[in-house]
């Protein structure tokens, strides 16, 4: 036979077998007569099979994602039928791995969501016989060598339980079989023994022939005497009477000890939920009066892809539509709400992983915290240790977990910034020698506008209420209550801000005046915290003021600092006058901005003038040239600003420099 016959005849097969799938030719006929489409979707399931890893096809997640990919579930039938022909026609010796694992962990666990428990158990089966081939065979040749003994065994035990049911007005058969080669197996790795070993190898099945209206009581009824008979096992009672399957399967299982110690499986269901049992979801909805038309298939359609979303058992929140599957780079599965984010998925691998995120990569590219998720994407979490949550956040992240964690990192960041600010506060307490008081403290912050003491050391924290000020209002406060004249100070709001320059000029005046109650610039100043500024770099010869920071220590900033117009306008009262000790021979980095025309010999000629001069470091130097001109920064260790003006000088002298400026 040719390829090409071997294909018909393998398609064929397939068509017959969904027939039975589906309940008839007829309804398979006017299911999938529309091949072109139904192909198009089994292409587009045979892509994703490639792509995903293997690890992933058992998982509830893939199967979510599987459904959702095929859009159409006449796509999943389609490919669950030519998987079992395939394998079915395998040659032992040579099966196709892949297709065997498929058949595993992919096709049964659909079938059996579908109520196919037929087509499951032979998937099943055939996996076992390709994937684990003497174990196959070797408890296949376990149960036929004691088939004799086996069935002389059901049959008394069938024989006792036919006695009593006659004696009864129902109507009835009772089917025998033994458990499946994969369920068998099932049991010996779990119970750890060997086939003599599994406890219940029979199952029998007592059919009821009941009118519609008796059906749950003549069940209940032969539970009842079977139960009287011999003794059940609490544990392995199922009643999907009370409460059938999603897919529709109702039946009551019980497990009985019969005689000589055997245990035995009892299944009880009446002729119309064996036909359900057996023909799974097709049969369901032929009882509910589904017909096989148009509108008919599209609803039994429908019922299918119910039963697909909601799971066999436990019902899950959403439906698929509305959410999204989504890989970790190692080929880990997470299933997320549509619309979901990088953030989201962040949070939904680990906390630490979310709170230190800061962007994804899908398909090597970067994309944002807020880039929402598609079904399919292998998402790579970007991290950073500097990185935390921010209260923006929340705008971003979609699901209930991220959002929580999120809220639970920001209150932890708040109880941290409280306790920093709280122990700064008593630290400036303890060096002023002030008396810690908590009701005084507490009529301060009140004073002071704060309803929440919470509000209060995060405004301290955040450098928006300056601890100098609450110490200057704590001190009146103890006066206060002390019955001491309050001295009657102006608050900032009523304050009346001078024009900026007038200001400058103003303390530029008082700096050369050398009034008292001026701070006095020394690297071995002791009991001050003063640093020098680092966005204007002041140097030894500078105009220069303290500016009081928000944590106590002293800023010590150039009067022509680019920040003091607005720190002036802002914070009049944490102005402190400053000068210059005598120079002791300390160093300061300058940075300068140099610009001029291309030359190859530039540099070398800017770095000659700095080794010729005495006492003179550079630290770094960088220049970017482009179209015939250079700009470049020069950074170098001084002593004052005279020799800072020397060097410019002699730096504008170089041929090609046209102009030098400190940063």
């Amino acid at each position: 036979m040719s390829t090409n016959d071997t294909k018909i005849t393998d398609e064929s097969a397939t068509y017959e077998l969904l027939s039975s799938m589906v309940g008839g030719n007829e309804v398979r006929d006017t299911m999938f007569a529309d091949k072109e489409a139904l192909e198009a979707g089994t292409q587009k399931l045979s892509d994703l099979l490639r792509e995903v890893p293997r690890t992933a096809l058992g998982t509830e997640n893939f199967h979510s994602l599987f459904i959702t990919t095929a859009g159409d579930m006449r796509v999943i039938l389609l490919m669950t039928a030519r998987c079992l022909t395939a394998m079915r026609n395998y040659d032992t010796e040579h099966p196709d791995p892949e297709l065997v694992e498929e058949a595993a962990s992919l096709y049964a666990p659909l079938a059996h969501k579908l109520g196919l428990y037929q087509v499951k158990t032979e998937l099943e089966d055939l996996s076992l016989k390709y994937s684990e081939h003497d174990v196959y065979y070797h408890i296949a040749h376990e149960l036929n060598q004691k088939k004799r003994e086996r069935d002389a065994y059901i049959n008394k035990f069938v024989q006792s339980i036919d006695e009593r049911l006659r004696q009864t007005s129902l109507h009835y058969h009772i089917k025998q079989r033994t458990k499946s080669i994969h369920s068998i197996w099932q049991k010996m790795q779990k119970q750890h023994v060997d086939v003599d070993g599994v406890f219940d190898l029979f199952a029998l099945r007592i059919i009821l022939d009941s009118p519609h209206d008796r059906e749950h009581a003549d069940c209940w009824q032969v539970f009842s005497i079977i139960t009287d008979m011999y003794t059940s096992n609490p544990k392995r009672m199922r009643d999907w009477l009370s409460k059938p399957k999603q897919n529709g399967y109702e039946s009551l299982h019980i497990t009985v000890l019969g005689p000589e110690q055997k245990w035995v499986e009892v299944q009880i269901r009446t002729e119309r939920m064996d036909d359900i049992a057996e023909h799974g979801l097709a049969a369901h909805w032929r009882y509910k009066g589904i017909k096989s038309t148009e509108g008919g298939i599209e609803a039994w359609l429908a019922g299918i892809r119910s039963a697909l979303e909601t799971g066999d058992q436990e019902p899950v929140t959403g439906l698929v539509e509305d959410e999204v599957f989504v890989f970790t780079p190692r080929g880990d599965l997470f299933r997320l709400p549509m619309g979901a984010t990088v953030l989201d998925f962040a949070y939904a691998i680990h906390t630490q992983v979310g709170n230190h995120c800061t962007g994804g990569k899908i398909g090597g590219k970067n994309v944002p915290l807020r880039h929402q998720l598609q079904s399919g994407d292998h998402v790579e979490i970007q991290t950073a240790n500097s990185q935390s949550p921010k209260q923006g956040w929340l705008n971003i992240a979609t699901t209930s977990r991220a959002r929580s964690k999120i809220r639970q990192s920001l209150k932890e960041a708040e109880a941290g910034q409280t306790t920093l600010a709280k122990e700064l506060l008593e630290r400036k307490m303890k060096n002023r020698k002030l008396d810690y008081s908590e009701p005084t403290l507490m009529h301060t912050i009140k004073r002071l506008g704060f309803k929440v003491v919470t509000d209060f050391y995060r405004a301290i924290a955040e450098g928006k209420l300056d601890v100098n000020q609450v110490l200057e209002a704590y001190q009146a406060q103890q006066r206060r209550e002390r019955g001491e004249e309050e001295v009657v100070t102006r608050s900032a709001g009523e304050f009346v801000m001078p024009e900026p320059n007038a200001q400058l000029s103003t303390l530029n005046s008082q700096l050369s005046t050398g009034k008292d109650d001026v701070l006095v610039i020394d690297q071995n100043l002791k009991g001050i915290d003063f640093q020098l500024a680092k966005c204007c770099h002041p140097i030894y010869g500078d105009d220069v003021f303290g500016f009081v920071s928000a944590s106590g220590g002293i800023r010590i900033h150039r009067t022509d600092c680019p920040n003091a117009r607005q720190m002036l306008s802002r914070y009049p009262y944490r102005f402190v006058r400053a000068r210059w000790a005598s120079k002791r021979g300390s160093q300061y980095s300058i940075t300068l901005h140099i610009v001029g025309q291309d030359d190859m010999g530039i540099v070398n000629n800017i770095t000659s003038i700095i080794s010729k001069e005495e006492k003179m470091l550079m630290r770094s130097i960088s220049i970017d040239a482009n179209d015939g001109l250079f700009s470049g920064h020069l950074t170098v260790m001084l002593e004052d600003t005279d020799r800072l003006q020397s060097l410019i000088r002699k730096l504008k002298t170089i041929k090609g420099v046209k102009n030098v400026t400190r940063v």
